[in-house]
């Protein structure tokens, strides 16, 4: 179940049109409507009607949420669950209804938070994407939206929906498979990530670099150490799997939590940066 939905600039833009109706007959839900939402997620400071400005629902929004990203993004994240459940719940989604919100701005936002991680049917409800079940060509564009989500220290973009696999497992298979055809799906973490690495020539253990450039050999440990990185990140998973709170052992803080998501992030970026290179 789908608690936030992060705060980006496309995501932001096209919350704020599935409510605009300035060029149209007016349509629920109501400026009252949003403003309980807005005070139940405590975001009053930066509703700029509850300021006294004159606004339309669209422009108050957006700057609601522009707004929530440097003050409180929590909420602003909160928020936008409640917008999407206040829309459907007036029939915003339900094509014939007087508050439909239209077939182009349904399939935009769908875009929009897929391109983000999210799926969202024609009915408005909303979940996290299974990649397991995208076609090959779409899989690398929902891997890099947990890989965005996770440099932003997401705990929902560490563990993927659907499966069993953390964010870099699956994207250590996803190249071996773009590489070889497969991968192995019976080796432990190490060894995936490990053949990963060497499929995009990298470099998981030191070797002799008495004959290498220190250039050469500042690479190559930058290449181990994000190798042994991945491996202490993936001792610290909460192995009971996605539906057991949070992704990782309770030993570990926040801090640390965040720390390792936003570690997983990295890796996964460079290694699905390298495999664009090859």
């Amino acid at each position: 179940m789908v608690k936030k939905i992060i705060l980006t600039e496309d995501i932001i833009i096209a919350a704020s049109k599935m409510i605009d109706d300035s060029l149209k007959t007016r349509r629920d839900p109501s400026h009252s409507d949003l403003e309980f939402i807005i005070k139940k997620n405590g975001l009053e400071k930066g509703d700029p009607k509850l300021q006294g400005q004159t606004v339309g629902k669209a422009k108050r929004i957006r700057y609601l949420l522009n707004w929530s990203i440097e003050e409180n993004i929590a909420g602003g994240e909160k928020f936008l669950i409640d917008l999407l459940d206040l829309v459907r719940g007036v029939g915003g989604f339900r094509d014939g209804s007087s508050n439909y919100i239209g077939k182009e701005e349904v399939v935009n936002l769908q875009q929009v938070l897929k391109n983000n991680g999210y799926s969202l049917d024609n009915q408005g409800n909303i979940g996290h994407l299974i990649i397991d079940n995208l076609a090959d060509f779409e899989k690398e564009e929902a891997l890099w939206a947990y890989v965005r989500r996770a440099q932003k220290g997401q705990e929902d973009a560490a563990l993927l929906t659907g499966t069993s696999k953390d964010l870099l497992e699956a994207v250590a298979a996803y190249v071996l498979v773009k590489k070889y055809g497969t991968y192995p799906q019976t080796a432990n973490f190490p060894t995936l990530l490990g053949q990963a690495f060497v499929a995009l020539d990298l470099k998981t253990k030191s070797e002799d670099m008495s004959q290498v450039s220190p250039v050469k050999k500042a690479k190559i440990e930058i290449e181990t150490t994000l190798y042994k990185l991945g491996c202490s990140i993936n001792m610290l998973r909460n192995k009971a799997g996605t539906g057991h709170g949070r992704p990782f052992v309770p030993e570990i803080s926040n801090a640390e939590a965040r720390l390792a998501i936003e570690g997983m992030a990295i890796i996964s970026e460079y290694l699905l940066n390298k495999l664009n290179e090859v």
